[in-house]
């Protein structure tokens, strides 16, 4: 399903200036940029998967995590292949970075009509544009957006924060929710661990905050590459900074991809991270892949719990129209 690029400029002698990301890719002609999935064609920028769906699943709206987003909910997760990070550690490698690796943009042709339709078929409440980088498949991310919104579903990007301002600007009408991966607080990870800088993803998160669209922020906590006691100090000073209110997902890494000679990240490293954010003033700090730790909703001001976890299952228990049920303090979120 041919389309045609949104955000690139013509440059002489057919070039293109692509500007849906910070890696702001100069592609000659019969060239792909970082990403590999956005071609140039005599002259004319092209994405090569509008529609090419490689993941299509129902999951919990906890799994992308989002835990003040109608949680309880269903979403309708979908992906296409390709990303503009090369992560060593890529959890989803398999399809983020199939293009590296000789393989072909897989998945039948589908339309934004008929993803809304299996959504609103399955009883989903949002479409969750994630397993993938859903940057690179903005088009047909905005045009699915668009008719998730007049069919009354919301639309969560799971990411990795390294769009442009005018991408999420392009998009935020119709974009409800984001979590992006802050996946450390030093410049020299993003470079050698995932070919990207860190100052574009702070830049997006202020930005996402500041269009009014619904943010949660996680962090991979990898041991001996960004488990330090002063990063996850400065991640969660500044999560605080754009607002304390964001909630901070702490996930423990699991060896993968490039990175497989790494160790689980051990427990006390996670409940370290999750008392930083404390420290640090956050409201709602959770700990992921680590079943038991730190899962429930609290409200910070009466330390009832509100929303009660154990994985996937979830039970809302005094959580009332967006607010505590014992003290009736407001609860940040989407409920």
């Amino acid at each position: 399903m041919k389309k045609e690029a949104l955000l690139y400029d013509t440059l002489p002698e057919k070039g293109c200036f692509c500007r849906l990301c910070a890696h702001g890719c100069r592609i000659e002609e019969g060239r792909t940029g970082v990403c590999r999935v956005r071609e140039n064609r005599d002259g004319a920028l092209y994405s090569l998967v509008y529609g090419k769906l490689i993941a299509s699943h129902v999951d919990p709206i906890e799994k992308k995590p989002l835990f003040h987003f109608y949680p309880g909910s269903l979403s309708l997760s979908i992906a296409t292949a390709g990303c503009n990070f090369h992560c060593s550690f890529c959890q989803n490698w398999q399809i983020s970075q199939v293009e590296r690796g000789g393989g072909t943009h897989t998945g039948p042709d589908t339309s934004p009509v008929e993803v809304v339709e299996n959504a609103v078929r399955r009883r989903c409440r949002s479409i969750s544009y994630t397993y993938t980088e859903p940057t690179i498949f903005f088009e047909f991310a905005l045009d699915t957006a668009r008719k998730a919104k007049t069919a009354g579903l919301g639309n969560v990007f799971v990411t990795n924060g390294y769009m442009t301002t005018e991408a999420l600007e392009t998009i935020h009408p119709a974009l409800d929710a984001c979590n992006v991966d802050l996946k450390s607080f030093r410049d020299s990870f993003y470079r050698t661990m995932c070919g990207a800088r860190l100052q574009p993803v702070l830049d997006s998160i202020r930005t996402i905050k500041a269009l009014g669209i619904w943010l949660e922020i996680t962090t991979l906590v990898i041991p001996g590459k960004n488990d330090s006691e002063a990063e996850l100090s400065d991640i969660a000073g500044f999560i605080h900074d754009v607002d304390p209110d964001i909630p901070w997902h702490i996930s423990r890494f699991h060896p993968d991809y490039e990175y497989s000679e790494g160790m689980p990240t051990p427990l006390d490293t996670l409940q370290r991270a999750h008392a930083a954010g404390v420290k640090a003033g956050l409201r709602y700090v959770y700990i992921g892949n680590a079943p038991g730790l730190a899962e429930d909703t609290v409200c910070p001001a009466c330390g009832k719990v509100l929303v009660r976890r154990t994985g996937y299952s979830v039970a809302i228990e005094h959580l009332k129209e967006g607010a505590c049920g014992a003290c009736g303090a407001v609860i940040a979120g989407r409920f």
